[in-house]
């Protein structure tokens, strides 16, 4: 594994993530079943992008976005390149790339949306 140290805390790797995001479950679904079931997520989210409000849009967008990007991985190298790795000390968060980023910003900004529309029903 090659590492660029870019900041104390931040390196550039090169790691072949067999898994879902950072890593999780690698080895254990077969490369083409992961690819098939984010095809499937990848439509159902295409599909609430088209029913949701403006902001919520850009959550959805972002989601598709990544998961897109992943999946033309996993069908081109039957993996996705993960490279940015964020450690301090002894703590690390496992090695991820932009489209993990992108799904967590879509995510985060879905999970605003529905908490703002929650509170404003509660006001």
């Amino acid at each position: 594994i090659a590492i660029f140290s870019i900041f104390p805390f931040l390196d550039i790797i090169h790691i072949h993530n067999y898994g879902i995001t950072f890593g999780l479950f690698s080895g254990i679904p077969p490369p083409w079943l992961i690819a098939f079931i984010s095809a499937i997520l990848i439509i159902i989210v295409f599909w609430m992008f088209r029913i949701s409000n403006p902001l919520e849009k850009w959550g959805f967008l972002f989601i598709i976005t990544g998961a897109v990007s992943n999946l033309g991985d996993r069908i081109i190298n039957d993996y996705v390149l993960d490279f940015i790795y964020m450690h301090y000390k002894d703590f690390y968060w496992p090695a991820f790339n932009f489209a993990d980023i992108y799904i967590t910003i879509g995510v985060l900004i879905i999970i605003y949306v529905n908490f703002m529309i929650f509170r404003k029903k509660n006001d």
